[in-house]
């Protein structure tokens, strides 16, 4: 189902397809972040992975949360523009001979998806809001402002030492 599909007639149709979206793009990530972990050979950039792949796995139980408050079964859609993202990740790190380098592009890389994450996550917040669902909307909030953190950490690491290494 894309998001201009049939299938969706309402807002809370669409509030939905989006979480499903977003909850597909949470597995992928987790599936993702050990390879990225395996190929960081900067240590805080490794353990910057590590942490985001524990708070990811809290991520998906908040949004399995959200479901549930919906009454909705916690289920995922294809969600091509994450599977882009990583797929393009992979591609590039596997192009990268240079460490330094590969550190730098695997952090451009998290990016992207972070940046994915937020802008879902934001407007998930403010249609939860606009549904008149509060509760929802908390949950998502906690994640969006996690993400937000996440990608300020990879922007300083990038910043004070990856780029300059690379």
């Amino acid at each position: 189902m894309g998001i201009f599909s049939a299938d969706i007639e309402t807002m809370d149709d669409l509030f939905l397809h989006q979480l499903r979206d977003i909850y597909y793009a949470e597995k992928q990530i987790v599936k993702a972040l050990p390879d990225m972990i395996a190929k960081a050979t900067s240590e805080p950039l490794r353990q910057a992975f590590e942490s985001h792949l524990d708070e990811t796995h809290g991520q998906i139980a908040r949004l399995e949360q959200v479901f549930d408050l919906l009454g909705q079964e916690a289920s995922g859609t294809d969600c091509p523009a994450i599977d882009g993202i990583i797929e393009e990740a992979n591609e590039i790190s596997s192009d990268v001979a240079d460490d330094n380098v590969l550190n730098a592009a695997l952090a451009a890389a998290a990016q992207a998806v972070e940046h994915y994450e937020i802008s879902r996550y934001g407007t998930l917040v403010a249609w939860g809001q606009e549904l008149d669902r509060e509760d929802c909307a908390r949950l998502l909030r906690e994640t969006l402002e996690e993400e937000k953190a996440a990608d300020r950490k990879l922007t300083d690491l990038a910043e004070e030492r990856l780029n300059q290494a690379a």
